[in-house]
């Protein structure tokens, strides 16, 4: 039997009046999506518990069966495992957006989705003036998406860093780094000067200049947040018994898949965006169940959309998502299968932030007898579902049909 596990990030939503009242997942046609609901099982998941943050990475630790309580310390350093830094027992990784800051007001936490060719020469610029070998250390991530490292004793990770896409439009005074207590305060003061430098540096930079007068949002400023040491987790393979693999553009989720013992399998094309390949992810998906028992495929796009406010375009990523990706997937597998779909966690397009919700999921497998014949799969109709209701931590385990090898 394979397994293949399909998160729509972001994916779910709430009634918009300019749907009619729908969301854009009841106004997306997705017909695949709705034979895994209908002739499969269906439910709402809770993924993101009270009292943390409403992250991807919080939600997709969950889902897989690692509670975050008691594994999550940080975005950070699930993102430096996925480009392979290496960190040692007292560093610090964080998050490095590259953002656009206007007026003193944060108005763009990605600056104007920047590419990584520019990224990578204003990155460059940031290293060159900020780096300290021992200390300091900035490394190239994807986009918008980059990694800055403290190294060393001297920080302390007892400090609060905002999520840029949570603070769209604020004042950038009300959301810098603050320390929880006295140790984090050289690490806040270290994070404002490197804030504050880095507008320095980058806002007469040639490339942000074109993007001026390109009519871009251009990337002034550095926005470190998500910051944690490494974790300890346990590879899947331990817990459940399954070789598994990740396919994703998103640093956070291969970084998971990384310290979960997960083959990380990298699609070209894949950009965590609304042009990402949909049909490579799926064509290497295929490929790697040749000699792997499970799969999670992550797509980006649903969420960046949300994020965006565009809802227009949110609804185009769930339509790609299920004709280009799962209709390839459902027309390529061949024996014994059980694949699903459902989102990480909802993302408001109205509030373009991230919500604590329960998420819609929906379990097909070729060895069950009768499904439920929910025929829309989206955040209301599975609430008719024969799974109901259910804590995320436990969702590997009826997915898998199987107990955790360790408790």
């Amino acid at each position: 039997m394979k397994h293949i596990l399909i998160i729509g990030d972001g994916m779910a939503d709430f009634p918009l009046a300019e749907l009619g009242g729908k969301t854009p997942l009841q106004v997306a046609d997705h017909p695949n999506m709705d034979f895994i609901a209908s002739h499969g099982k269906c439910g709402r998941l809770i993924t993101l518990p009270q009292e943390l943050d409403t992250g991807t990475d919080v939600a997709i630790m969950n889902i897989l069966g690692y509670d975050p309580r008691e594994f999550h310390t940080g975005r950070g350093p699930l993102e430096a495992a996925s480009i392979g830094i290496k960190l040692d027992e007292h560093d610090i990784a964080f998050r490095c957006n590259l953002i656009t800051e206007r007026n003193g007001i944060l108005v763009d936490y990605s600056a104007g989705h920047i590419g990584t060719d520019e990224a990578r020469e204003l990155l460059k610029s940031i290293k060159d003036a900020c780096e300290k070998p021992k200390e300091i250390k900035f490394y190239l991530g994807v986009g918008y998406r980059h990694l800055l490292v403290l190294k060393g004793n001297r920080h302390s990770n007892r400090i609060i860093c905002i999520p840029p896409h949570d603070a769209l439009n604020k004042p950038i005074s009300e959301i810098l780094p603050r320390e929880i207590d006295q140790k984090g305060a050289n690490t806040v003061r270290t994070l404002k000067r490197l804030i504050m430098f880095s507008k320095d540096i980058l806002s007469n930079h040639p490339i942000n200049r074109k993007r001026i007068e390109k009519g871009v949002n251009p990337a002034n400023m550095i926005w470190p947040w998500g910051h944690g040491i490494k974790p300890k987790f346990q590879p899947l393979y331990d817990l459940y018994g399954v070789k598994g693999a990740v396919i994703s553009a998103v640093d956070i989720v291969n970084g998971i898949g990384v310290f979960a013992g997960l083959d990380v399998i990298r699609v070209p094309g894949a950009t965590g965006y609304y042009d990402t390949n949909y049909e490579g992810k799926a064509d290497y998906a295929l490929e790697s169940l040749k000699d792997h028992d499970f799969v999670l495929i992550h797509v980006e796009a649903p969420d960046e959309a949300g994020h965006l406010g565009d809802y227009n375009l949110k609804i185009k990523t769930i339509e790609d998502l299920d004709k280009r990706l799962i209709g390839r997937l459902l027309e390529g597998l061949k024996g014994d299968y059980t694949i699903a779909i459902l989102p990480d966690h909802v993302t408001s397009t109205e509030l373009r932030t991230h919500s604590r919700d329960p998420v819609p999921f929906a379990i097909f497998s070729t060895s069950q007898n009768k499904g439920d014949n929910i025929k829309h799969f989206d955040e209301f109709s599975v609430k008719e579902g024969s799974l109901g209701l259910t804590e995320g931590i436990k969702f590997m385990s009826f997915f898998l049909k199987r107990d955790r090898v360790n408790k």
